[in-house]
């Protein structure tokens, strides 16, 4: 929707953002768009990655007639140049210089006649050449006089002394066919706020130029980011892992005009250099003798690696040792193959020393059903391979910790990277006359003032029960001489431990000391003292591990308890999930985990004590204006307010289902409490399917959706009162989506309240939240550059013509340590979809900025993520999704072991129906 204007509440503040603008010199002409097929000479499309731009390179080294047309290529199907090629259809003939080769360890080649059949997995092509040529071949390389040797192209190369090659010409067709022209003018009618229907191809394609710059200097390129190979840039993480940066750069429209954003990137790479240091490193152990060979079968695969500076992919590796692998080899001068070793062959034929790899495998280069080998002490990894397993909690800490930037730090590197790219230079964009300013854009911003928090106080001469008003300092404040606004009462609990290296006596004691303090009654310990695991189990399966102690409780406890403290040996143990499932899900009882590898300090409980407040139905904390129902346009008429997030498995579980989960406000005209519901949907879909789900076939009128279920529970908390507003807060999704949100999210919510009932007919307001971008904002008047707290923007470098601002509600992170740099705010971009309730641009931004402030597991307006905020129906929902997530691999674990009833269904279990004591609480924290 088009913007109201901007907002004028907050003192105005002067700001820094990493935008460059961009002058188009040139707006008449077009791109004129061509689709790209390249074919072998069997006909059949050619498959081989990255092979794209070198064909098309050598089209226009080649082809005199094209010399004189720049060219934007994706490295795929799409081309596209400035001026119109000479023909609407044209091929063209390409001939690539390719290596055939003879792979040692093969154990299924065969001699005929005189000719040996060879194979090249880079390229798919079988050929027969004569035996005497490749007995050349060897003598050349043998002599040095290898010819073109240095003309192959990367990855296609076979010199090693074990390979057997010679080079071939390769045939590629290329057809060209032209598409469709994109007028240039589409990029300044859509800057001046018109509709412009090729506004974003045209971008893409600007885009694409400078990938392209980008690609042709050697980088790694991911996305929009490019990598340099250079030590400088790279971060040691641990396990064999290093954190790479580089930076990223892209065309935005803006309200200024067009706008080059430019910010620096990481992406996890694998430690170059020998591949049995990886391992090592990887595995964490100190002798080869320890290796995991299953562990790094799968880690090594696909990896690339040089042996003696021919490049390769490695596909697996062997069954047996290098001093046990054989094949079968024919020597020349003999008539019959002969069985040797792999080990045998490089030390005795090679007179290559082998000092480690004789009881390790070796290294698979090629298919399994016949494989070439190599010894892994012989083995290389290239650099810039990107790293894409989960990274360890220890990895995870050390990247954030090591990728941080100051705000001043990350300023200068984005005007680094602008300079060091040297755009200027790049042939399309001076053709179309595009200037890139190097200096980075000024703006004005407005700091918000934060929301007063209402807290009881305990001072004696006080009335019990009054309330303080306390205005957060930087976007914080703490619990000292404070009460929790709503504290509970617990009665009959038990503490649960998996770990034996952890003083539970204090924990009991500070627990005792810090609930009283806070408000909360917590009393009858059952059992008097910490239930522990019994030792027996402890290297058993996380389900097998919950089965006893579940077992040890029912023996142990005179009753169910209320509520169980559970203490894990790590904070992300296998036991987390498995123990949410057995009590949470199935048994009904309120539960929390603690790590028994944190400090039990009085900050540390407080934040514990926090969370289990919620689950027992409590508030922690209530904003003034909650508490005098003073909330613009939401306490004046009844409103419900929704987050929705979409929670996916990680890269390696493809098959793990995503979980929708979506919370909504309660009690109106309360805010603070929040209620989550959940469904499975199928892997890796980020739009939510089952908002409305009405049982067509057989009962048309009854809708299982997340929708209804929600909205009867806000009828029945808020005393029967329906909202005549609704506010949905969405993240996780792009701009190539959002229209997808508006058509299918919405109008499910919409035809959800038709359903229960026909004259119903609430408001809606849809704002998405993106965490994902890579606009950032520095303080132009502080020597740091550091955003203070609750700056908003809402101009220059937002869109031209949408709804849309940046909110940076978020407290800096502390840092204790004066060796350590505090990182840079991310701000959330909030773009307003749909808006019929109404709101001013002041009223909206207000409302976003106070509910930053309202995530009760906090002491501050929260940061989720690396250090982005954003509301907090949307932080319950990420964390709702997230934990349902973890119980989805425990099923799908369970139901894999063969200790668990068998079978290998990764079905999900039917996570929308929870016990309803847990549904009235906030158990999602």
């Amino acid at each position: 929707m088009a913007r109201r204007g901007t907002g004028s509440t907050g003192k105005s503040i002067e700001l820094l953002a990493n935008h460059f603008r961009v002058d188009m010199g040139r707006n008449k002409g077009y791109f004129f768009h061509y689709d790209v097929a390249l074919r072998n000479e069997d006909g059949k499309s050619v498959q081989a990655k990255g092979i794209g731009r070198k064909v098309l390179d050598e089209v226009w080294r080649t082809c005199t007639e094209l010399a004189e047309f720049s060219f934007a290529y994706d490295g795929d199907q799409s081309l596209f140049t400035l001026h119109p090629l000479p023909c609407e259809k044209q091929q063209y003939t390409v001939e690539l210089k390719q290596t055939l080769s003879r792979r040692v360890g093969s154990p299924d080649k065969r001699l005929n006649g005189g000719n040996i059949k060879i194979h090249n997995s880079d390229i798919n092509y079988e050929t027969t050449i004569p035996l005497r040529a490749i007995e050349n071949t060897m003598d050349d390389q043998a002599s040095g006089n290898s010819s073109e040797a240095h003309d192959v192209p990367n990855n296609i190369q076979r010199q090693h002394a074990t390979t057997l090659s010679r080079s071939r010409l390769k045939v590629i067709t290329v057809d060209i066919n032209y598409v469709a022209k994109i007028p240039l003018q589409e990029i300044a009618n859509a800057l001046s706020g018109q509709n412009s229907g090729k506004f974003q191809e045209a971008l893409r394609v600007l885009n694409m130029v400078l990938r392209q710059h980008d690609a042709e200097r050697g980088c790694l390129f991911v996305r929009h980011s490019f990598f340099q190979n250079n030590e400088i840039n790279c971060m040691d993480i641990g396990g064999g892992v290093l954190a790479c940066g580089g930076f990223r750069s892209s065309f935005r429209s803006t309200q200024r005009g067009l706008s080059l954003n430019v910010d620096v990137s990481n992406t996890m790479i694998v430690k170059p250099g020998p591949v049995v240091d990886f391992l090592l490193q990887n595995q964490n152990v100190g002798n080869i003798k320890n290796i995991n060979w299953t562990k790094a079968k799968r880690m090594l695969k696909n990896l690339r690696i040089k042996v003696n500076g021919v490049e390769y992919k490695i596909t697996g590796l062997s069954d047996k040792t290098c001093r046990n692998q054989k094949f079968l080899l024919k020597q020349k001068g003999e008539e019959k193959e002969n069985e040797i070793t792999v080990y045998d062959y490089f030390t005795n034929n090679k007179m290559i020393g082998l000092h480690s790899s004789a009881d390790m495998p070796c290294i698979n280069v090629d298919k399994p059903q016949r494989p070439c080998y190599f010894p892994i002490e012989l083995c290389e990894l290239v650099p810039l391979q990107r790293y894409t397993k989960a990274l360890t909690n220890l990895q995870r800490a050390q990247l954030v910790e090591k990728t941080r930037q100051s705000p001043k730090d990350r300023k200068a590197e984005v005007e680094k990277s602008l300079r060091s790219n040297e755009y200027d230079n790049e042939l399309m964009l001076r053709s179309l006359e595009i200037n890139i300013d190097h200096n980075i854009t000024r703006l004005e911003g407005r700091v918000l003032q934060p929301p007063e928090a209402s807290l009881p106080i305990l001072y004696e001469f006080l009335i019990v029960g009054q309330q303080r008003c306390i205005t957060p300092l930087h976007g914080r404040w703490n619990f000292i001489d404070k009460q929790l606004f709503a504290p509970v009462t617990i009665d009959k609990w038990a503490v649960v431990s998996f770990s034996s290296e952890c003083d539970t006596t204090l924990l009991i004691e500070n627990i005792d000391n810090i609930s009283a303090a806070l408000g909360m009654n917590i009393k009858n310990l059952l059992h008097g003292k910490v239930i522990e695991e019994n030792s027996r189990f402890i290297n058993q399966p996380a389900h097998v591990r919950i089965e006893q102690m579940h077992k040890k409780l029912d023996k142990t406890l005179p009753g169910k308890p209320s509520f169980l403290l559970c203490i894990l040996p790590t904070k992300n143990s296998d036991i987390y999930g498995p123990w949410k499932k057995k009590f949470s899900i199935d048994g009904g009882i309120v539960t929390q985990c603690i790590s028994a590898q944190q400090k039990f300090d009085h900050q540390y409980i407080t934040n514990v004590l926090l969370k289990i407040n919620l689950k027992f139905g409590g508030v922690n904390t209530n904003l003034s204006m909650e508490h005098e129902k003073k909330i613009p346009i939401v306490s004046a008429k009844p409103t419900l307010i929704l987050g929705m997030h979409v929670s996916h498995g990680s890269p390696v579980g493809l098959n793990v289902p995503s979980i929708a989960a979506v919370v909504s406000s309660r009690c109106w005209p309360q805010i603070t409490r929040y209620r989550a519901a959940f469904r499975v949907q199928s892997a890796k879909n980020q739009l939510i399917q089952s908002l409305f789900m009405p049982d067509e076939a057989d009962h048309p009128s009854e809708d299982k959706g997340i929708i209804r279920e929600l909205l009867l529970e806000f009828f029945e908390s808020s005393k029967s009162i329906k909202p005549q507003q609704i506010i949905i807060f969405r993240d996780g999704v792009s701009e190539s989506q959002f229209k997808r949100v508006l058509n299918d999210e919405l109008n499910q919510i919409i035809q959800a309240c038709k359903l229960l009932d026909g004259d119903w007919d609430p408001k809606f307001t849809l704002i998405i939240a993106q965490k994902n971008h890579h606009t950032r904002f520095f303080n132009a008047n502080d020597e740091d550059y550091d955003v203070p707290v609750g700056t908003v923007i809402d101009s220059t470098v937002c869109d031209p013509k949408n709804n849309d601002f940046y909110l940076c509600a978020q407290a800096r992170e502390k840092i204790k340590e004066t060796t350590r740099q505090h990182g840079t705010t991310r701000p959330v971009h909030y773009h307003v979809l749909h808006d019929e309730i109404g709101f001013s641009t002041d009223e909206l931004q207000e409302l976003v900025h106070s509910l930053s402030y309202m995530y009760q597991k906090s002491t501050a307006a929260v940061s989720l993520g690396s250090t982005s905020v954003r509301v907090a129906p949307l932080c319950y929902a990420r964390m709702a999704a997230r934990q349902v997530t973890k119980f989805v691999k425990f099923d799908k674990e369970c139901k894999a072991s063969g200790n668990h009833g068998g079978g290998t269904s990764s079905a999900a279990p039917p996570l929308s129906i929870l016990p309803e004591q847990l549904m009235e609480s906030m158990y999602l924290c």
